[in-house]
């Protein structure tokens, strides 16, 4: 089937999914979207949504080209936006410029639901004598609001798992000493990952043994790379949500996660009552299953508070479980290039095999040189 799409066009979209990364680290909870507005062979007019409550990409984008807008062409990577919300609908201001086309590159599936009113903006588009194509790139858009369209369509938001390992495999010493597997390139680059995570996630086991702070520390971060990070230079992030699984409300009170700096969310088993060390805390219970915490329940709270991507940084033993539970959609590994022995700490902790047909599969998606150590990336085979 011939693509309704020239190579011009995919430039053009391109260009408007480079302008949507700007707002990995400030969007957050909505999604990352870029505008670009072209007239003839001319950029008239670009923009990105930059921050939640203030202008979507295509509002800032007709801002810039003003007049130069009527007749335009519009490349929007996500689907104008028909809803009254915090701001106007963008449908609303396409019409109104006088746009002569628009195309986009992902349906957005939060537009789509029970309210009729909210759903035609396409066929309002058409309406007003707007000619109007959607469907290019789209997979690259879905890859950059991967966790935006995994909160809104599975109900959990995208999990990733970060752990820093020798080449044999293992995180730690047997006393527990870690600091530092890997060098300051691979510690950035971790920087970068948390700036555009909704929420930081860990164990009380962590909590206890290391006392994390789980910030983003960018002054720690010189050097960071082009894939965990915007395309823009700003700094500005929007601190992720610090989230504790601690099932008797056990951890210490000097611990730097209850020091209210950054909002921390700290899930416990219904038996477990807080204590006054808490209380700049928000705490909340959640059923047991085999004596550990609901991992599925945890991640569908955390979507409904509107975390689109939540990072793991844990031990073996949660991080293992969200594995096995089969809730990891992206497996972050940092490998240095030492040998620490079998005596110390496992990578992950998994349930024991009995064949080797039953061990989970794995598939690239990316590996980077970071100084001396190496990132790789892994995901579950697609379904």
């Amino acid at each position: 089937m011939t693509s309704p799409f020239s190579p011009t066009d995919e430039s053009w979209m391109q260009h408007a999914l480079a302008l949507a990364e700007r707002g990995a680290w400030t969007t957050k909870p909505n999604p990352m979207v870029g505008c670009v507005l072209v007239a003839g062979d001319q950029i008239v007019g670009e923009g990105w949504h930059q921050w939640t409550g203030q202008a979507h990409a295509e509002v800032l984008a007709l801002q810039a080209a003003g007049d130069r807008a009527r007749g335009a062409s519009a490349y929007v990577t996500l689907e104008p936006c028909n809803r009254h919300g915090r701001t106007p609908p963008c449908v609303d201001a396409l019409i109104a410029a006088g746009v002569a086309r628009v195309v986009f590159a992902s349906a957005d599936p939060s537009q789509h639901d029970d309210n009729a009113a909210a759903t035609d903006g396409i066929e309002r588009l058409r309406a007003a004598g707007i000619r109007v194509e959607g469907g290019l790139l789209a997979d690259a858009a879905r890859e950059l609001n991967r966790g935006f369209f995994s909160r809104i369509e599975r109900n959990r938001p995208w999990l990733r798992v970060k752990l820093g390992m020798s080449l044999d495999g293992r995180t730690a010493l047997a006393d527990g000493q870690s600091q530092w597997i890997t060098g300051a390139h691979a510690r950035a680059d971790v920087m970068a990952w948390r700036a555009r995570s909704s929420a930081l996630l860990t164990g009380s086991s962590t909590v206890r043994h290391d006392n994390p702070r789980l910030t983003v520390r960018l002054d720690d971060a010189p050097t960071l790379t082009p894939d965990a990070t915007p395309a823009s230079a700003e700094s500005a992030f929007v601190p992720p949500l610090r989230v504790v699984l601690d099932t008797g409300l056990a951890i210490p009170v000097d611990s730097h996660l209850l020091d209210g700096s950054v909002a921390t969310l700290v899930f416990h088993a219904g038996s477990a009552r807080p204590a006054a060390h808490f209380m700049q805390t928000t705490t909340i219970a959640v059923p047991e299953q085999r004596g550990l915490l609901d991992l599925a329940t945890v991640l569908a709270e955390l979507a409904r508070r509107g975390c689109n991507e939540v990072q793991v940084e844990a031990g073996a033993t949660l991080a293992g479980a969200f594995v096995a539970a089969g809730l990891c959609d992206e497996l972050l590994l940092y490998v240095a290039p030492r040998l620490l022995g079998d005596s110390a700490r496992a990578l992950l902790r998994l349930p024991a095999l009995t064949e080797l047909a039953a061990a989970q599969s794995w598939q690239w998606h990316h590996v980077q040189h970071l100084g001396d150590d190496l990132r790789l990336c892994l995901r579950p085979p697609a379904a």
